[in-house]
């Protein structure tokens, strides 16, 4: 590696919203393994190739326990981080038959069966915040907030048994906590707030269950003698957390992309069955999530000719492996007849996005029913002018104007 990538701490922030950063396909070309350093100044192994990067996140000798000490973590605010470890693992730190059990015993909401019954539902929440836009005495709209952010919670919340109307409370919580420009003292009480919320809303729906994920994974628990509040409150946070953010980030950048590439979006325009292929490739164009498929090593192991020793940190950079021009033709050109399944913005191996499908319906009905219903929509500004989350975990855009 050069110089000049040696020097730099990754993830590495998105110049382009539109493109990776340089450094990424240099690694990817001279070293698909390379050590690099994160922001905070630990040093990992680094995985830019898709091949690798798939084989690496498929053994189970490497760990997804964020509890080791070696476990990459790409930031310098270590009062947060201790606060993170110190709580009971959720189903993303599990490793083997305990991460299985804790899997299985989720799955069944998230079967494409489940998901397909919630379709009408979705259909009907779309088409009421579009029903709001269009409405709207004043233009531009934010995009974020009349119709990315709300679909996703709106959902999410219904799903898991979260009032809706709490959404900003723990929208803006999640946003601290993603953002890397936030103060310490602000992630931590944001962790702490969320947190407590969480636990406060268990505690109801033990005593008060519902028709929802968390009242029926209560009493599934109790029958079997498993029920543990404060794990059961991890599983909560991260459910609530990864089941609105990502998505409503994805929103926003699959439109910005499609209204910037007006051919692209004249293909699902004109043939709304490809609109599911469109929605793989503007996973794989984007892969918003830069460190969620870290790992750390549990044994020593040979991959693509580097040995990484037991205890090391392992970034697989599904932004740099969805680039990868071995697997992907013309890679940094979004093509949304491509057929892209096989990416990794949703990870892979064992602990592949539980949430994935519930993600692919609903990116599918809001850019179907957006542009079907507001066929002129267009950006209020340049695309230099939008601010996009160069400092968040999770990629996206802060605000998005829209007209028509």
């Amino acid at each position: 590696m050069t110089k000049a990538v040696a020097e730099v701490e990754f993830p590495v922030e998105r110049g382009c919203p539109f493109a990776a950063p340089d450094e990424y396909g240099e690694l990817r070309e001279q070293a698909p393994i390379s050590r690099v350093r994160l922001l905070g100044g630990a040093e990992v192994w680094w995985v830019s190739g898709h091949e690798q990067g798939r084989a690496i996140l498929a053994d189970r000798r490497f760990s997804s326990d964020r509890r080791h000490e070696n476990f990459p973590v790409a930031t310098a605010d270590l009062a947060t981080l201790s606060r993170l470890r110190a709580q009971p693992p959720s189903m993303i730190s599990m490793d083997g038959p305990k991460h299985a059990a804790a899997r299985r015993a989720l799955i069944s909401e998230f079967t494409v069966k489940r998901l397909g019954a919630l379709r009408p539902r979705i259909q009907e929440i779309v088409d009421h915040f579009i029903d709001a836009m269009l409405a709207a005495d004043e233009h531009p709209v934010d995009l974020v907030q009349a119709l990315s952010l709300p679909v996703p919670s709106l959902v999410i919340c219904e799903l898991l048994g979260v009032p809706y109307a709490d959404h900003d409370f723990f929208q803006e919580r999640t946003s601290a906590l993603i953002a890397r420009s936030a103060a310490s003292e602000i992630r931590q009480r944001s962790f702490d707030e969320l947190r407590g919320y969480l636990a406060d809303l268990i505690d109801r729906k033990a005593a008060d269950p519902g028709d929802d994920l968390f009242s029926r994974q209560i009493a599934k628990q109790r029958a079997e003698g498993s029920y543990d509040r404060a794990t059961m409150v991890s599983t909560a946070f991260l459910l609530l957390v990864a089941g609105h953010e990502t998505t409503a980030n994805m929103i926003s950048l699959g439109v910005v992309a499609l209204l910037e590439h007006p051919d692209q979006l004249a293909v699902i325009k004109a043939d709304p069955d490809k609109t599911p292929a469109a929605v793989e490739e503007l996973l794989r164009y984007f892969t918003i999530v830069e460190v969620a498929t870290s790992r750390v090593a549990t044994a020593d192991v040979e991959i693509g000719g580097v040995t990484i020793r037991a205890g090391d940190g392992v970034v697989v950079s599904g932004m740099s492996a969805d680039r990868d021009p071995a697997v992907f033709e013309d890679p940094d050109r979004l093509d949304v007849q491509r057929g892209a399944r096989h990416h990794i913005a949703f990870g892979f191996g064992p602990h592949q996005c539980l949430g994935q499908n519930l993600a692919r319906l609903e990116l599918q009905i809001v850019f179907d029913t957006l542009f079907r219903r507001i066929p002129t929509l267009r950006l209020a500004a340049p695309l230099d002018e939008i601010p996009f989350k160069t400092d968040a975990g999770i990629f996206g855009a802060y605000r998005l104007p829209v007209t028509w």
